[in-house]
């Protein structure tokens, strides 16, 4: 690898705390092999070092790359035909969705995704049918991808043992059903019927075959899906491979009032307390959304080091809720952030996340404790950084970590004006834009330059993408259009009686409607 001199106007390493951020004015960053080698002034790195290729000058802004812990899908659900809707109905309506290549549609969100400055990215795959025996070809397209790209990804498979349509058995569902559909619902359900022994044969398939691979930019982890999804023995196991592979696990829960209800009834107490008497909280643990925890359980998951993706403008467009993001960090919980299925604007594009998790939260009160720029930058660096296998090596620019570095145009934040009392952090979050983003380095590789991928034809396999998708729909993906539309009604008649906002438990006030709130 060439080595690389990065000059920048200004060089945010990380965030000190929850306010300050250590930055270098007229910094530049040396690295070699992949690897930063020293941080300092331009002036003394540049007399220092012969390097091969200077990045960068005195009208740029250099950071870490950003990471995105908690992504799924290329195509968004809205592309494809899924409106907004609750979570739980939104899964019914996503039975319309067309079948895309996994290539294509990894490359299409790996572009958005670098160019709004990620570089690593929590890839949370699944709702693949089985037999488990077909995945490991498609799996192997979606991370080729990413090799391709050049990007790194922490990839993990999401693992569902039951209840796979609604949180109830799949035949307690079919049996409600009219004849119209209950058949072609079974059948649908039955694919999907995979044995626990089947994933973790394909989670130890992939860990032989991926772990480690494209210059170590691909590394596996474990994804019991949810709570509803796993049953006991389900969770347990994986946490045990977990602990086999020194892998961490990325779980979604408590992502809406529904699901707070399903761990009742099921469990008797809450979510979290369930999971920490099974042995399941811990540092090596990421909880995905956790919009509706107790004060309890905001607790627990402090205490055992539990982590927490924040994912804002998913919890936003499906009626979620919003996480008790401050809560979180007044008990001292590492937080992330992940874009999940889209963003707001139903693209991929962290800076915009940002900004919105900095101004979602601001409660009303002088005195209230409510995000600073900072916080919300190292959520998406060094924070998101913890929850994928890469945890001791990107993040934050340092000396002998990875050299993942973004630059921005400081223009595109200051021109035609912008007053010199403001703090350079808080310029990038409050104004950044995805154009101003010009260049992205991965482990030590330019992957975009001048706004242009090094490694791949974006607008050659945008266009192949497109044209993929210009075939017309196959009788069986009519049909399941047509599915999507008449077991609606069913699955909301499921969770009649679960919620009721204006008598909902929840401590925080933004997720209820009752008198006392």
């Amino acid at each position: 690898m060439a080595s690389t001199l990065i000059h920048g106007k200004y060089v945010i390493t990380k965030s000190l705390s929850h306010t300050e951020a250590e930055i270098i004015e007229n910094g530049a960053i040396f690295q070699q092999d992949g690897r930063i080698v020293e941080i300092g002034s331009y002036e003394d790195l540049a007399a220092k070092y012969q390097p091969d290729e200077v990045l960068g000058s005195d009208c740029d802004v250099v950071m870490p790359g950003f990471v995105n812990s908690h992504h799924h899908v290329g195509l968004t659900p809205l592309q494809l035909g899924s409106l907004d809707y609750p979570l739980e109905l939104w899964f019914a309506s996503r039975l319309s969705a067309r079948p895309v290549d996994f290539y294509l549609d990894t490359l299409y969100s790996a572009f958005e995704m670098i160019e709004s400055g990620i570089t690593t990215v929590q890839h949370i795959h699944g709702w693949l049918p089985g037999p488990a025996g077909n995945w490991p070809d498609l799996t192997g397209k979606l991370l080729k991808a990413y090799e391709d790209i050049g990007m790194r990804v922490s990839y993990c498979f999401g693992v569902r043992t039951q209840n796979h349509f609604v949180y109830e058995s799949n035949d307690e569902f079919v049996a409600k059903l009219p004849p119209s559909i209950a058949a072609d619902m079974e059948a649908l359900l039955k694919l999907h019927e995979v044995p626990l022994q089947d994933y973790l044969w394909f989670f130890e398939g992939l860990w032989k075959e991926w772990e480690g691979k494209a210059s170590d930019r691909i590394r596996i982890q474990l994804a019991p899906a949810n709570l509803h999804w796993c049953d006991d023995d389900a969770l347990i196991q994986q946490n045990e491979y977990a602990q086999k592979y020194g892998v961490g696990m990325h779980m979604h829960l408590l992502e809406t009032p529904y699901q707070m209800e399903y761990a009742k009834r099921r469990t008797g107490t809450t979510a979290v307390k369930h999971l920490n008497k099974l042995g399941i909280l811990g540092k090596h643990l990421t909880l995905g959304h956790g919009v509706w925890l107790t004060e309890d359980d905001i607790d627990l998951i402090a205490e055992t080091g539990t982590m927490i993706c924040h994912n804002a403008s998913s919890n936003l467009r499906l009626q979620s809720g919003i996480a008790p993001l401050n809560y979180y960090a007044k008990k001292g919980v590492r937080v992330g952030m992940g874009l999940d299925e889209a963003g707001l604007n139903d693209d991929r594009d962290m800076l915009q996340e940002m900004r919105l998790v900095l101004k979602l939260h601001r409660e009303p009160g002088m005195d209230s404790l409510v995000p600073a720029a900072a916080q919300v930058f190292q959520m998406a660096t060094e924070n998101g950084a913890h929850t994928t296998r890469f945890a001791q090596e990107i993040g934050t620019l340092e000396p002998g970590k990875a050299a993942d570095i973004v630059l921005m145009d400081w223009n595109h934040l200051a021109y035609p004006y912008l007053d010199d009392t403001i703090p350079v952090l808080e310029a990038v979050l409050h104004r950044s834009r995805t154009h101003g983003i010009h260049t992205v380095v991965c482990n030590g590789e330019v992957i975009l330059k001048d706004r242009q991928f090094t490694r791949v034809d974006k607008d050659a396999l945008l266009e192949e993408l497109a044209e993929s998708m210009r075939t017309p729909l196959t009788p069986e993906e009519l049909r399941r259009r047509e599915l999507a539309k008449e077991v609606f009604p069913y699955v909301k008649k499921v969770y009649d009686g679960w919620f009721d906002p204006k008598s909902c438990e929840s401590f925080y006030s933004p997720n209820c409607r009752c008198p006392a709130c």
